[in-house]
């Protein structure tokens, strides 16, 4: 069985929840502390030990693709100035992965911007993050992709992340009818795109994390576009699930949101208080806040 060396980061979406600022600017690349959100993505992957990133790409967003490439005045300044720990992250992310970017050239949803890469993945399987889905896994843990990619090679089967969301929002999501009869991972029986609560097989959503066998793009590409005229990825892996073993496991990290504006004011919390120099005052600025607003 091949080992999980490729991943795809699919970033073309058009950031409509934060516009204005996603006007000129792509949501992959607002920053999270003191990093752009697809830094963090990258990160992640390159941690689980990806080689060869794809990243899906659309008009506009050619900043996300200069990021990841050499910028000699910066570095020679960083270098100067002895800032070395941010010289070595910066250099890092670029001499341990490929990244490769691909266009999307039309918006037809989630499962055509994997469909993208399929050139690129050739007959390996790969993992998929999404871009702006922010995973924080604690020192010593293995990340969230990491978790997944050891499943699929224990496994030999494809594998998705996903987290318990109430029934009301179940509809947001896609949906996860899993056997329960085991510690986990558990195997999946179906899966639905943004069901109706009522009809929702469980209140368990998918993360924006996957590790796929290559036979997802079969799928993929006879598929016919299905809600809002897109192709949904949630489709294609409910028929590929019937014909090879799939499986889903809640994961040790916790999942933010930067797509969204309240998802994205908690991950650069959360990150902020990780960070050694903005713990203190972050925290004293919470304690603060909450003791005002608690007084009235």
């Amino acid at each position: 069985m091949h080992k999980v060396k490729k991943a795809i980061i699919p970033a073309a979406g058009l950031g409509t929840r934060f516009l204005p600022a996603t006007k000129s600017v792509p949501k992959e690349m607002l920053t999270i502390v003191d990093a752009p959100i697809i830094f963090y993505v990258v990160e992640e992957a390159i941690s689980a030990g990806i080689e060869d990133i794809i990243l899906i790409q659309g008009r506009g967003k050619s900043s996300i693709e200069d990021f990841f490439d050499t910028s000699y005045e910066l570095e020679d300044r960083l270098l100067k100035s002895g800032q070395i720990e941010l010289l070595s992250r910066i250099v890092r992310i670029r001499e341990m992965a490929n990244i490769i970017s691909v266009r999307q050239k039309q918006a037809l949803g989630l499962g055509h911007a994997v469909l993208c890469g399929q050139r690129v993945i050739g007959s390996e399987p790969f993992a998929v993050l999404l871009g702006d889905e922010i995973m924080i896994s604690q020192p010593n843990q293995k990340s969230a992709i990491g978790e997944l990619i050891q499943h699929y090679e224990n496994l030999n089967g494809s594998i998705v992340g996903m987290m318990q969301v109430s029934q009301a929002d179940i509809s947001k999501y896609g949906c996860i009818d899993f056997e329960k009869n085991s510690a986990g991972p558990y195997r999946i029986r179906g899966l639905v795109e943004k069901p109706k609560p009522e009809e929702a097989p469980s209140n368990w959503a998918i993360l924006g994390r996957y590790v796929f066998s290559n036979g997802i793009f079969d799928e993929l590409s006879n598929q016919t576009p299905g809600i809002n005229g897109e192709i949904q990825l949630t489709d294609a892996m409910n028929r590929h699930s019937r014909k090879s073993p799939y499986y889903a496991s809640a994961l040790s990290a916790k999942r933010f949101d930067a797509g969204d504006k309240l998802g994205y004011i908690k991950a650069n919390i959360e990150v902020g208080l990780m960070h050694p120099e903005l713990r203190s005052g972050l925290l004293q600025y919470i304690r603060e806040t909450a003791n005002s607003l608690g007084a009235k």
